[in-house]
């Protein structure tokens, strides 16, 4: 189905701005640009577009330039652990050691840790994260003293949701939400489902080598729903989540969420 959001990807500008420890990613505005496209472009949310660009209302004008992903850089202090770091920052370890290009949770005092608060993790990431210990804290590096190793990650139990004897296969995946109301949207899935007629329909949008289309699967926090859409910024390890209204797309935001594909 076409989408507003799939223009956006050739139109971007960017400049990159440094002030002290934080710099940003910049978007020029385009005409015919709103916030809730550059929003779900650049996996953020409009408050956080707002905010970052102390904006009071979704009114935005061509040229104008936003911040679209503020980056903030973190100097470890003595007895600082990247558990601690994260939790502070409301962002996830493997999060930072994605970022960092770390290969263990070891930091020592002096170390430069890069944040991008834009891609805050949700509340439930928070709260495995609180469960597991954290790792020894930075000190300064000791020819006697060797490191603790980090405790292991508790395993999250799934949900009493789709019966394990019915999965197919489970991903964990970036999930996104749109709506079938805006300008330029043919409101007809890839499949012929005609969303403005059938605004209840639970359809997710899909990359087909992923999940195949047809496919009914259930999404984290979603429900039950039926893979019967593509999109052009749709590949890899991403879904987009049809919502009968805009402000429901919206509120939704961008997840990461386990998707369980039935057989």
């Amino acid at each position: 189905m076409k989408k507003s959001i799939v223009a956006l990807a050739t139109a971007a500008t960017f400049t990159g701005v440094m002030a002290g420890t934080a710099s940003a990613q910049e978007y020029e505005v385009n005409k015919g640009d709103t916030l809730w496209g550059i929003s779900h472009n650049f996996d953020t949310t409009v408050d956080n577009l707002k905010n970052w660009n102390d904006l009071t209302s979704n009114i935005i004008y061509p040229e104008q330039r936003l911040t679209v992903k503020p980056e903030k850089h973190h100097t470890v202090k003595e007895d600082e652990t990247l558990w601690g770091i994260a939790l502070q920052n409301e962002v996830t370890v493997d999060q930072l050691m994605s970022w960092n290009k770390l290969t263990t949770d070891l930091i020592h005092p002096g170390d430069d840790i890069v944040i991008y608060p834009s891609e805050k993790s949700n509340k439930s990431e928070i709260k495995n994260d609180d469960k597991q210990a954290p790792a020894a804290p930075a000190k300064e590096e000791s020819s006697s003293a060797q490191p603790s190793a980090p405790a292991p990650k508790e395993e999250s139990k799934p949900a009493a949701t789709a019966s394990d004897s019915n999965v197919a296969k489970e991903i964990t995946m970036k999930a996104t939400g749109y709506t079938a109301n805006c300008d330029g949207c043919s409101g007809t899935t890839a499949t012929g489902l005609d969303l403005k007629a059938n605004p209840d329909a639970k359809v997710i949008s899909v990359d087909p080598s992923v999940i195949p289309l047809g496919s009914k699967v259930y999404v984290e926090g979603y429900g039950y729903a039926t893979a019967a859409d593509t999109g052009g910024a749709i590949k890899g390890n991403r879904i987009d989540i049809f919502f009968p209204s805009k402000d429901q797309a919206i509120n939704w935001g961008v997840r990461t969420v386990k998707v369980k594909v039935l057989k």
